[in-house]
């Protein structure tokens, strides 16, 4: 009797192993599936980076064009072929394959739906002449104009200084003005202002010299 209990305790418990055993396996094996089988319309963030990690391995490495600007390697630059009496040629040549923004002002005269027309008309322009500028308004008579490709810049500028709606662009720092005594304006005030650094510099040389 005592061993027919036994054998019978031995059979359930023997049961009771089994069905825990592949219970387990079976919540591994869903678990291990569930992100996968999910719905991308169901899946969690965490979901998501897993799934993006997995495609990421396959991919094979991106051209270096096709990175992010900030990933991509600076273009070699032969300092020798730089001629550096001419502002545009090494602008060209240093931000090549860089982003480059350039803000763009209308006249003040004009009124706010001629300017943001000429705006308009001046983006069509360039990238018929395959320039490629993304515009940006600011202000009503004032545009960012944003070069994926940075050199495109410099001829895109030549070309709006030649367009009588426009006041001044200003390009990496620098002013220009469609009007040239405006223009002479401009660069005498900036020749001034960097006499006058140069000048502080050396009085504060002369002061640390004499100390």
């Amino acid at each position: 009797m005592r061993l027919t209990n036994m054998r019978r305790e031995i059979i359930i418990c023997g049961i009771f192993l089994i069905i825990h055993v592949n219970a387990n396996n079976n919540a591994k094996s869903d678990k291990k599936k569930s992100w996968r089988d999910k719905d991308i319309r169901d899946m969690t963030d965490a979901d998501l980076e897993r799934l993006l990690d997995q495609w990421e391995e396959n991919d094979e490495p991106l051209e270096p064009d096709e990175l992010p600007e900030h990933l991509r390697p600076s273009p070699k630059i032969d300092i020798s072929k730089l001629d550096m009496s001419n502002p545009d040629n090494v602008l060209k040549m240093t931000k090549r394959g860089k982003g480059v923004m350039m803000f763009v002002d209308t006249n003040e005269d004009m009124l706010t739906e001629d300017a943001e027309t000429v705006m308009k008309i001046w983006q069509t322009s360039l990238q018929n002449n395959h320039i490629i500028a993304e515009r940006y308004p600011i202000d009503p008579k004032r545009s960012v104009f944003l070069f994926r490709e940075g050199s495109q810049a410099v001829d895109a500028k030549n070309y709006l200084l030649q367009q009588p709606e426009l006041s001044h662009v200003t390009l990496e720092g620098q002013t220009f003005f469609r009007d040239p005594k405006k223009q002479s304006a401009n660069m005498a005030k900036m020749q001034k202002i960097a006499s006058n650094q140069n000048t502080n510099g050396d009085s504060r040389k002369k002061k640390k010299v004499e100390l």
